[in-house]
């Protein structure tokens, strides 16, 4: 079988600075930051994945740099849960999915990008969003650019 190609240009960025050299969730939490967060309240933040497994893929994390569920305080807690709660009812509201994984990746073994701040990844899933494509040839498709999906989303934040 001859090995297909798709080209994805905005990868590179990725692979070339897989270490961050500084916390996307810190750099994002300024009030003038334009980092793709679509909420933002007292303890935390969310914000579209700019390298997502599908489209709508949101990281929600507490504003304060923890790397530990247990360092988060009660009401960080429960801010980062209901946080959470909201971008799912704006993903519903705007890309109808039909179900979600959501989860987190604690430490770098188990496969935390960022493993010094702590982050839940919610990602929206429909029955056809696996086709193909990722049986075949281990490449998967986003359906809309992060620019258009965040003008919709921010419209209903």
């Amino acid at each position: 079988m001859n090995a297909s190609r798709l080209w994805a240009p905005w990868r590179i960025n990725y692979i070339k600075n897989i270490k961050p050299r500084i916390c996307i969730f810190c750099k994002a939490r300024g009030k003038k930051s334009n980092d793709y967060v679509i909420l933002r309240t007292k303890y935390s933040l969310a914000m579209l994945n700019i390298f997502p497994y599908n489209n709508g893929h949101t990281l929600v994390a507490p504003l304060r740099h923890v790397k530990k569920i247990s360092q988060l305080q009660k009401r960080e807690i429960l801010d980062l849960w209901s946080t959470l709660n909201k971008v799912q009812a704006l993903l519903d509201r705007v890309l109808k999915p039909e179900g979600y994984n959501i989860g987190m990746n604690i430490s770098r073994v188990a496969g935390a990008g960022i493993p010094g701040h702590l982050h839940v990844h919610i990602v929206p899933r429909w029955k056809a969003d696996t086709n193909f494509m990722p049986v075949l040839s281990d490449t998967k498709i986003i359906s809309q650019s992060l620019d258009e999906l965040y003008k919709e989303l921010i419209k209903y934040a």
